[in-house]
């Protein structure tokens, strides 16, 4: 488990949602949770598709930037921080 708490999280949470929905393509906002697996997937699936694929991981970054935004930062940090869900 990390060593932040709640309150430490809502400045992680701030800007990866927002990294989330105007860079959500490259997955920038998955680097900055910690999930590098997940980052390099929607990186190389926007890169290996010429782009094309990045239309669909976008909206998909853009869905989850809102979803990071929307939580509370207790929310936030049980789901994405302490228990590391990777998707939505």
């Amino acid at each position: 488990m990390s060593n932040l708490n709640p309150s430490d999280a809502s400045g992680k949470k701030t800007v990866a949602g927002i990294c989330g929905i105007l860079l959500g393509s490259l997955g920038i906002h998955k680097f900055i949770l910690g999930y590098t697996t997940e980052g390099i997937i929607m990186l190389l699936g926007t890169i290996l598709t010429c782009g094309f694929g990045g239309i669909v991981l976008g909206v998909i970054g853009l869905a989850e930037g809102i979803i990071y935004l929307t939580k509370t930062d207790d929310e936030f940090f049980n789901t994405y921080i302490a228990n590391k869900k990777g998707w939505f």
